[in-house]
């Protein structure tokens, strides 16, 4: 099959299914005579779990890591279980952040109502922010980081 078959089949553009070449996600496929790529069927498998991975905010690298063990002929289901926990608690984390947030935004949004437009006399500064200050809330950096394979 033909990379615009399959990439249609797969629900991606041929600019993808290039990119996860390069990267190593895909195998190179065999050419036509005329130098074509031609897929074998179980590209369009691979090629939708790719897409179904990412789908559940997999990185690329952890989506390499899990088919990497799959193509060494281990069992993938555990390792596949330590990064949706990863995410779950990064998301959990996210949640915690998005709400503090949300506290301080309905505190301020309570000091506005209730100060008067004729006191704020500072030229640079909203009396409301201004008098209104916390400290940045850290992100933590993500467990594992995308790495280019640069094997052909």
């Amino acid at each position: 099959m033909l990379i615009g078959e399959l990439a249609d089949k797969a629900g991606v553009g041929a600019k993808t299914v290039r990119y996860y070449e390069s990267i190593g996600l895909m195998p190179e496929p065999d050419r036509t005579p005329t130098g074509y790529r031609d897929y074998a069927p179980d590209a369009l498998e691979r090629l939708r779990f790719i897409r179904d991975s990412q789908a559940t905010g997999l990185a690329l690298a952890e989506i390499h890591s899990i088919l990497e063990l799959k193509a060494s002929g281990a069992r993938t289901c555990h390792h596949t279980q330590e990064l949706l926990s990863e995410h779950l608690a990064d998301i959990d984390h996210q949640i915690h952040q998005l709400q503090t947030t949300r506290r301080q935004l309905v505190e301020l949004a309570d000091r506005a109502g209730g100060l008067d437009p004729i006191d704020c006399t500072d030229p640079n500064r909203c009396q409301v922010i201004e008098t209104h200050r916390h400290p940045p809330t850290p992100v933590p950096p993500r467990r594992i980081e995308h790495q280019r394979n640069t094997s052909k």
